[in-house]
C-alpha cells in the first residue's frame, strides 16, 4: 500500500521551510528529509523514511502559495547564500543565475524542488 506525505503550503514561505515542512510529513516532528538540493535529491531515491520503489506520494496542499513564496525573491537570496560559500569556478555561473533571477528570469526555488522530484521519484509529486 503506498504511503501519502502532506505538505502544507501555507507553512512554506522560504527553502528552510520547506526542509522542515518536508522532513516532519516523512519523519514525524524534527525530522530530517534533506537540508539541502543534493540531500534532498538523496533522500528521494529512498531509505531515509520513505518506503522503497517510489511507494509514496507527496500531497503539496496549497502548493500555489508555495510557488508564490518561493519565487525569484526566494531564489534570489538563495543563490546570494551559495554565491558566499561557492568554489571560485562556480561564480561566474551563480552571477549569472543571480542576475537572472533578479530581472524575473530562470527557474525559481520552487521549480527547483519539483525538477528534483521529478528527476529522483518521477510521479511522486502531487500538486494540489
Amino acid at each position: 500500500m503506498a504511503v501519502t506525505y502532506t505538505l502544507d503550503g501555507a507553512h512554506i514561505q522560504i527553502l528552510e521551510d520547506f526542509w522542515r515542512v518536508m522532513g516532519e510529513a516523512v519523519n514525524g516532528p524534527e525530522g530530517y528529509f534533506g537540508s539541502g538540493l543534493n540531500s534532498f535529491a538523496d533522500c528521494l531515491r529512498g531509505g531515509f523514511g520513505t518506503p522503497e520503489g517510489n511507494a509514496f506520494t507527496v500531497e503539496w496542499q496549497g502548493h500555489d502559495a508555495s510557488r508564490q513564496h518561493l519565487g525569484y525573491p526566494e531564489t534570489v537570496r538563495q543563490l546570494e547564500l551559495r554565491l558566499e560559500r561557492c568554489d571560485p569556478s562556480n561564480r561566474m555561473h551563480l552571477l549569472v543565475d543571480l542576475a537572472a533571477a533578479r530581472d524575473g528570469r530562470g527557474p525559481t526555488v520552487f521549480d527547483w524542488l519539483v525538477d528534483i522530484f521529478e528527476d529522483e521519484a518521477p510521479g511522486v509529486l502531487r500538486l494540489v
